[in-house]
């Protein structure tokens, strides 16, 4: 499936809405999450956040990356409003511009590798989005505060590479619901 571009923008939206509401969920939970340290090397947020990729991956194969770049956008808005409000101003800022360059990568990188094997896409995208967010997030977010970040980064990377292994598996399962993400389609007439 790919974004049709000519269904009329309230359907787009529409089926838009789902991807847009799960991925500024995932955001907030996890610029929350990530404020509470399990141990020295990681952090509670590394086990939510990597499911970005995974809303990311299933709007890009259903709705096409025109759509998940638009997902990516809206998310990111509404996530650094409501994050602004829980989480320190900077950690907000953080993770929204690691945010931003990480789906856009994730977008791009999927795209390249759309055609393969069912995994190839979703896994690689993943990956190199998740060095990617990770990096950006980390430096922006605890960069001369004295806490060793490098560690945590460490450790984040990580669990979002093993994530990124695990979030196959529920990937695989709805691919083949992925109609439900997509707008209603007109009435055929018989």
């Amino acid at each position: 499936m790919t974004n049709d571009p000519s269904l009329p923008p309230a359907d787009t939206w529409r089926a838009l809405s789902l991807p847009i509401a799960a991925m500024a969920a995932v955001i907030v939970l996890s610029n929350v999450l990530v404020q509470h340290a399990i141990n020295p090397w990681l952090t509670w947020g590394a086990f939510s956040y990597p499911l970005v990729f995974l809303v990311s991956d299933l709007t890009n194969r259903s709705l096409g990356p025109h759509s998940a770049r638009r997902v990516a956008w809206v998310g990111f808005a509404i996530a650094v409003v409501v994050s602004l409000a829980l989480a320190p101003w900077r950690i907000a800022l953080a993770s929204g511009a690691a945010f931003l360059f990480a789906q856009l990568m994730d977008v791009a990188v999927f795209n390249r590798w759309r055609r393969s094997s069912w995994w190839k896409a979703p896994l690689i995208g993943s990956l190199v989005a998740s060095v990617v967010d990770t990096s950006v997030f980390f430096f922006l977010a605890f960069a001369g505060s004295g806490m060793n970040w490098l560690q945590l980064a460490a450790g984040d990377l990580a669990v979002k590479a093993l994530m990124a292994l695990v979030l196959l598996a529920p990937y695989r399962a709805l691919l083949p619901r992925l109609q439900t993400w997509t707008a209603p389609s007109s009435p055929t007439l018989s």
